[in-house]
């Protein structure tokens, strides 16, 4: 048998470091996904709208569109969709619950509205000064309100979460380029909201 090279015994060193490594990633990742399951199983009744209305969240009216990247000074968005955000002001407070959302995301898909992701939504002025965050994600902000929806003054953090369709800039990216607005009366075209100081 021939003596180890320095090279050897580098990748050998290399590939025990990835391999000890991976159960711990992998049970991170492993709960991570069990976390979204569970929440896509308890958000699974609002597939309904009605049903989303009648636990308190009601429909912002417009369907979203991001129609420009961020600039300096503006939430990084990229361009891409939104959806129409169902809003549960009574679920709002200065803890982001993961089990309810303060905000349900719906795609028109023909007549009808199909659940596309979920929002948590923290305004300011519950007092959060510190980035929130969930699931291992933090928040994006803080940032002003989404004129013409939502009050300017509304400065909050938020995260979207995309469950039920797949997001090419990821899960738990603010925009989703799959996210279609256009041929709707109810679709709006918005600017990056600006960034503010908590």
């Amino acid at each position: 048998m021939q003596p180890a090279t320095r090279s050897t015994l580098v990748s050998t060193a290399f590939l025990c470091m990835l391999v000890s490594a991976a159960p711990a990633a992998y049970g991170q990742a492993a709960t991570e996904q069990a976390v979204l399951d569970s929440l896509r199983s308890a958000l699974k009744k609002y597939e309904d709208p009605v049903v989303a209305i009648h636990d308190g969240y009601f429909s912002t009216l417009g369907c979203v569109t991001i129609g420009r990247a961020g600039a300096a000074g503006e939430v990084p968005y990229k361009v891409g969709g939104m959806g129409v955000h169902f809003l549960n002001v009574q679920a709002i407070g200065p803890v982001a619950s993961p089990d309810h959302p303060q905000v349900l995301i719906y795609e028109p898909n023909g007549d009808k509205l199909r659940l596309v992701a979920a929002e948590w939504f923290i305004p300011l002025a519950t007092g959060v000064k510190e980035r929130p965050a969930l699931l291992g994600h933090p928040f994006d902000g803080p940032m002003m309100g989404h004129h013409p929806l939502m009050p300017a003054q509304m400065t909050h953090w938020d995260l979207h979460v995309w469950l039920y369709k797949p997001n090419p800039l990821g899960m738990f990216a603010p925009t989703n380029p799959n996210i279609k607005c256009t041929g709707y009366s109810y679709a709006m075209v918005e600017e990056p909201p600006k960034l503010v100081t908590p």
